[in-house]
């Protein structure tokens, strides 16, 4: 059973500071007034980690029904949140892992079965924190165990994936840190499932209840920053189009995301003194362990939080393929085994992301792919094939010499080969696409009046026209979204595509390629076709983004706190010369000997596990979550029990293979404490040197 009392509080710029005074009832929490919303969840009919579901509940491919689909209760949308984000960071069949690898019920080193089919009693307290400028609404929650112990204390940190809500690492370091029995600290990270229906003007309130944006006011997780006048000019001219809190915020708030990570932390602080208060325990760093942790955007956002950490709240760090922009030097080269020294490393995101953007609708073409999983969009690769020839950008003349062409050029970029069986299906699910226009506009802190690069967002017709979301997809899209369409209905829209208005995945025969080389020329600062300079609108647009990117570089420095990256050597969407190898590199020159960053590099692991699940992926990859799960155990154990952390490492796995026979121990060796020197990273003579 749940119920729930508003606990005061008074947020100030970025941290939330807790008063011990009022418990007064009110139905929902506020962000002006500082209230947290607290409710308690006994583990039997709700809980922390399902939302009352099990482990049974979260492995079913049937979602939890809502009651009345048009007035989904705060409780319904929670449940929905949870088990979609849940089920989307993880492959959720058994043959993959779940329910023996990792899940609610499995045992934790050491430990036994957990009860009531992995259900977790316990406090969940949630409230907004805004920024010192007053627009920027972030969304922090502590849960707190009941079987929590503020004598020997810990605090993990999950800051969402992806542009996910609050729940967005329930399934990562949420279940992990629920599971020891610490508190664990989420925050949305200013990005979050904040869906401003422009044409009706709703929006979401903190748990997900559709409201009036006028009404919601400050208590709305997000509304466009925009005028009635702009806003009704807007809807006249493209009708039915949303705004989401990541892309349209105008904050850019990924330069913020450590800063939130620490803001929650300090939330977590004053929940836990607020819960143990009458006990005479002085919850604080000294007798509490904090690991900063989560995985992708979280994982990175984790890592900008140790390196802005001034006040040592952090003792270290276990991440999972992190998002993170390094800071480019040329005192290192990255070389893999039998290969040539790769320089042009630690490029940001919008570089490489707009880049496979242009050219991997083509490469899906490449007769090497041809048996990649679930390459669907292989034929529909000849349009852009021959309009990339058209612009200049591909000098083969056959559909198949264009396909490996374009795959040569992605690789060549510095992308891994590993990456190219799995970008096929990432094509297909739109991700590329999707990153590339959320990402430009959020750099650029660019208006939902904008339209950049002639996107919008909004909910198509089966033929892909502009129409209005049907209504259930509305009421429950803080359960059902992940704060990046195409979600919930609401899909990318090619606003120039002949005719009209038009889903952009159907818009033009070529996918839209004019929109992709929009964004790639607006990464690059120049005409990504031709070279030449931008005109001044597009050169003025540039030199927002590159701004903004600038503000989310990472230094490198994590001030000596011990460290661990965990990455799948097929990561499709950060790949390791840009993200994880170039933070390795960078950290060993800026701390030096000293670099406390441990680096396990897995192979037959990507990015999504979730896709694990699908026909192809089963046979082919396994769990990177397995590893994250170990480097956690390891994490604690090195500060708990002072154990070492093992070096640097490949950790070489063995896919399940044809007919995708359930997953054992045998296909995902540990993390070794002593790896042979044919398996060991290192950094030495201003290079990193990563075995096969």
């Amino acid at each position: 059973m749940a119920r729930s009392v508003p606990l005061a509080t008074t947020c100030l710029a970025s941290a939330c500071v807790l008063a011990l005074a009022s418990l007064a009832a009110s139905p929902r929490a506020t962000a002006d007034d500082g209230r947290v919303l607290h409710t308690h969840y006994d583990g039997v009919s709700n809980d922390l980690l399902t939302a009352g579901l099990g482990a049974t509940g979260l492995g079913s491919a049937t979602p939890p029904a809502v009651a009345d689909p048009l007035h989904p209760t705060a409780e319904e949308l929670r449940r929905l949140a949870i088990y979609n984000n849940y089920r989307a960071l993880i492959d959720p069949t058994p043959g993959g892992g779940f329910g023996t690898l990792y899940g609610p019920t499995v045992p934790i080193e050491g430990g036994s079965v957990p009860p009531n089919d992995g259900r977790i009693a316990g406090d969940e307290y949630i409230t907004f924190d805004k920024h010192a400028d007053g627009r920027a609404r972030v969304t922090m929650m502590v849960q707190v165990p009941d079987s929590y112990d503020p004598v020997a204390g810990c605090i993990v940190t999950a800051p969402s994936s992806g542009s996910r809500g609050v729940y967005g690492a329930i399934a990562t370091a949420g279940e992990w840190g629920l599971k020891h029995g610490c508190a664990v600290a989420y925050t949305d990270k200013g990005t979050g499932t904040g869906a401003h229906d422009l044409q009706n003007d709703s929006v979401n309130l903190i748990r997900g209840e559709r409201a009036d944006a006028a009404q919601a006011g400050d208590e709305a997780n997000f509304t466009a920053p925009i005028s009635a006048a702009a806003r009704a000019a807007f809807n006249a001219a493209t009708p039915n189009r949303f705004a989401f809190k990541h892309a349209h915020s105008e904050q850019n708030p990924e330069k913020d995301w450590g800063d939130d990570v620490l803001a929650a932390i300090k939330f977590a602080f004053k929940v836990l003194n607020e819960k143990f208060h009458g006990r005479g325990v002085a919850i604080n760093k000294r007798n509490t362990i904090v690991i900063a942790s989560s995985v992708s955007n979280g994982g990175g956002a984790s890592v900008r939080a140790v390196e802005r950490d001034r006040d040592h709240l952090i003792d270290g760090l276990a991440v999972g393929e992190p998002n993170v922009n390094p800071k480019f030097t040329s005192q290192f080269t990255i070389v893999q085994d039998g290969n040539a020294p790769f320089a042009a490393h630690s490029r940001p995101l919008i570089d490489y992301i707009t880049l496979v953007d242009v050219f991997q609708g083509c490469a899906n073409a490449a007769p090497a792919n041809a048996t990649a999983p679930l390459n669907s969009l292989a034929a529909a690769g000849a349009a852009r094939c021959a309009g990339l020839r058209a612009k200049g950008l591909l000098t083969s003349t056959t559909t198949a010499d264009q396909g490996t062409e374009a795959q040569a050029i992605i690789n060549n970029f510095g992308i891994l080969p590993e990456q190219n069986v799995v970008q096929p299906f990432y094509w297909v699910a739109y991700v590329p696409q999707s990153i590339s226009v959320t990402y430009a506009n959020a750099y650029g802190r660019f208006s939902v009046l904008d339209n950049l690069c002639n996107y919008s967002l909004g909910a198509t017709s089966a033929a892909g026209v502009p129409g209005p979301l049907p209504a259930p997809n509305e009421a429950q899209i803080f359960g059902t979204g992940n704060g990046i369409p195409p979600t919930s209905g609401v899909n990318l829209i090619n606003n120039a595509a002949p005719g009209g208005p038009k889903e952009d995945r159907v818009s033009t025969p070529d996918q839209d390629l004019d929109g992709a080389l929009c964004l790639r020329s607006l990464a690059l600062g120049r005409d990504a076709a031709t070279g030449a300079p931008l005109g001044p609108t597009a050169a003025s647009q540039a030199h927002r983004i590159a701004e903004g990117v600038e503000d989310v570089i990472a230094s490198g420095d994590l001030h000596r706190v011990p460290a661990i990256f965990v990455t799948g050597r097929n990561d499709g969407i950060l790949p390791p010369n840009f993200a994880s190898r170039a933070y390795f590199g960078l950290t060993n020159v800026v701390e030096g000997s000293l670099s406390p960053l441990h680096y396990y590099e897995v192979t037959n692991a990507h990015h999504l596990d979730s896709f694990n699940q699908f026909p192809g992926y089963n046979a082919l990859f396994i769990p990177l979550h397995r590893y994250f799960v170990q480097a956690m155990d390891l994490m604690y154990d090195h500060l708990r029990n002072g154990r070492p952390l093992p070096p640097s490492q490949v950790v070489h796995t063995t896919p399940r293979g044809p007919g995708a026979p359930p997953i054992t121990a045998a296909n995902v060796p540990p993390i070794a404490d002593a790896p042979p020197p044919s398996a060991r990273i290192t950094f030495t003579n201003g290079q990193v040197k990563i075995p096969d």
